[in-house]
């Protein structure tokens, strides 16, 4: 697992295996314009490093605005799908209220990949190279 990417609110790391790995592992709360950058740099490195799998680690994410989880959804699913990506593992926050939320949001999407959440980094991994 190599660090390809470092903020204050974000840490993106490439699994460099049979099966590459994009994982985004966010370390607390975050504004609009920096998660929108977020996601558009994970994006960019998807592409640059052509994987097969996301992990979104929110375990440690704070609350995400409703109009910044519904563009991410319309951003960032599709392309990952166009890139190949087929699978697309989740470490719920820890926040409630924002569990809720993003975890209702995914419930809602038609996904073009397929989805599951996990407790533990350690099984998403797995899972998303199996």
């Amino acid at each position: 697992m190599e660090l390809v990417a470092t903020f204050s609110y974000l840490d993106i790391y490439l699994h460099t295996s049979a099966c590459p790995v994009l994982e985004m592992h966010w370390k607390g709360f975050v504004s609009s314009i920096n998660f929108r950058q977020a996601i558009k740099t994970g994006l960019q490195l998807a592409r640059q490093h052509q994987i097969k799998g996301w992990l979104a680690d929110d375990r440690q994410l704070g609350a995400v605005r409703p109009t910044d989880l519904d563009w991410s959804f319309s951003y960032l699913h599709e392309a990952l799908a166009e890139l190949g990506v087929d699978r697309f593992a989740l470490l719920e926050s820890a926040e409630t209220l924002n569990r809720f939320i993003i975890g209702h949001k995914y419930d809602e999407t038609a996904l073009p990949f397929e989805f599951r959440r996990f407790a533990s980094a350690e099984e998403a991994r797995a899972w998303l190279c199996d």
